[in-house]
């Protein structure tokens, strides 16, 4: 028992000594927060007391901002009167400029459509190439005619005038003079350019155009040497001398450079195209082949027939020498031997024949073949990309056309050709039955000679 009351005042004197600690603890925070107060106080007794001082300079810039504020507005609505009125005076000037203008007004219009007509074609004439400056005086009597604030003088309006007779008089020049170009493959070089009035420009045995951006650039393809061919004695000639030349500026020429070349031509014609010049090339080989031999067959059967001895090298020589070998035979039997002989004779005289025949039969319908396979690959772009865009068609077009076209040119030289085959083999043949004939009645005439003998 006395050890529980001996710890209970134990416990009591602990309990009692942590509150004592923790009141002293609170009475140090309140102190603080006591001192903390009293400083915030003091601070903000300084800047009430600034406030006041600084109160009567506050009004004071207030009061001034104020008065500048009214003196602005006084001067914004001053300058608003004077904008109205210089807008009155501007409409008021406008006015009586359009009533002293009257009708130069109109005559200034047609001045500068005039101007601007002019200036497009000086912009892309040749005769401005070796004449540079002209486009300033143009420029300016343009913009001056458009301007309604400022006129144009006398001898701004006379630079049209000046410049059209410059033009006029350049259209009928030829003049050579050095020049920076732009060839087919993007460089630029120094030549001897020719130009001939406000046609064209040659030189160096080309032909060369005038860009839009004023540069002059050699044709992208040359033409043929049928016009190449006259520029160099052009150049170099010291009277009148003839220039292929082109009136529209150009405009012709790239035409004739468009055209495509020969085998751009053939390629156009794809494979049913060569396969029938092909057949066309074999055609007049073998013509060609058989009427040189025919030739050579019809003067041996010449000099056969101005000879009396039968000579087998040439089939008249054959058929005589078959003659002279049945002499002692009846009529019909020669007959007979003599038509047997003119059979042999008659294929090697008829040789290829038919199979130039069967070429220039064939020839157009393979190129109807191709004119329908292109037809078909001109619908089939059709029905992909419509008809919108004509290139699109274009390469079946060009098969249909060319393939057409090469079917004739090879049906007609090689059926006129089997014309003149045919006819020189008939001639030969003709004669081989002549002369048999005259072989059948000479020895009929004998035999009935013999017999009423």
């Amino acid at each position: 028992m006395k050890k529980i009351l001996t710890s209970a005042a134990v416990l009591m004197m602990g309990f009692s000594a942590v509150a004592n600690a923790q009141t002293a603890d609170l009475n140090s925070l309140l102190s603080k927060v006591k001192e903390g107060r009293a400083s915030e106080s003091e601070e903000h007794r300084k800047r009430e007391q600034e406030f006041v001082a600084r109160k009567e300079q506050q009004a004071q810039l207030l009061e001034q901002e104020r008065q500048t504020q009214q003196r602005l507005e006084r001067e914004s609505a001053r300058l608003e009167e004077t904008r109205r009125n210089n807008e009155a005076e501007i409409a008021r000037q406008l006015e009586v400029q359009r009533e002293r203008l009257g009708q130069l007004q109109e005559l200034f219009g047609v001045l500068q459509q005039a101007a601007g007509d002019a200036k497009a074609v000086i912009a892309s004439s040749h005769v401005t190439i070796d004449n540079q400056g002209r486009m300033e005086p143009i420029n300016t009597l343009v913009a001056k005619a458009a301007d309604s604030a400022e006129l144009p003088t006398i001898d701004e309006i006379r630079a049209w005038p000046t410049q059209m007779v410059q033009e006029m008089i350049g259209s009928g020049e030829v003049v050579t003079f050095p020049l920076t170009v732009r060839g087919v493959d993007g460089n630029t070089y120094q030549t001897d350019i020719t130009r001939i009035g406000d046609f064209g420009l040659v030189g160096d045995g080309k032909f060369y155009t005038l860009k839009t951006n004023s540069e002059v650039e050699e044709l992208q393809r040359q033409p043929g040497s049928r016009l190449t061919g006259t520029i160099d004695p052009f150049q170099n000639a010291s009277g009148i001398s003839e220039i292929a030349l082109d009136p529209s500026r150009g405009q012709i020429l790239n035409l004739e450079v468009e055209k495509p070349t020969i085998p751009e031509y053939l390629d156009q014609g794809g494979f049913i195209g060569y396969l029938t010049l092909a057949l066309g090339a074999v055609g007049v080989l073998l013509a060609v082949v058989q009427w040189l031999y025919l030739m050579l067959v019809k003067g041996k059967v010449r000099k056969q027939i101005r000879s009396e001895v039968a000579d087998t090298n040439n089939p008249l020589g054959r058929v005589l020498s078959v003659y002279d070998s049945n002499k002692s035979v009846d009529v019909e039997t020669l007959e007979l031997k003599l038509d047997e002989a003119i059979l042999k004779e008659t294929p090697a005289l008829e040789r290829f024949l038919t199979l130039i025949k069967l070429i220039s039969a064939v020839a157009p319908l393979f190129g109807l073949l191709g004119t329908v396979t292109g037809m078909i690959q001109t619908f089939q772009a059709i029905t992909l990309f419509g008809t919108g865009d004509p290139s699109m068609m274009a390469a079946g077009i060009s098969a249909a056309l060319m393939t057409t076209v090469e079917g004739l040119v090879v049906a007609i030289p090689t059926l006129l050709l089997h014309s003149f085959v045919a006819g020189a083999s008939k001639s030969v043949i003709h004669v081989l039955e002549e002369q048999s004939a005259g072989i059948i009645a000479v020895h009929a005439e004998k035999e009935h000679a013999n017999a009423s003998a």
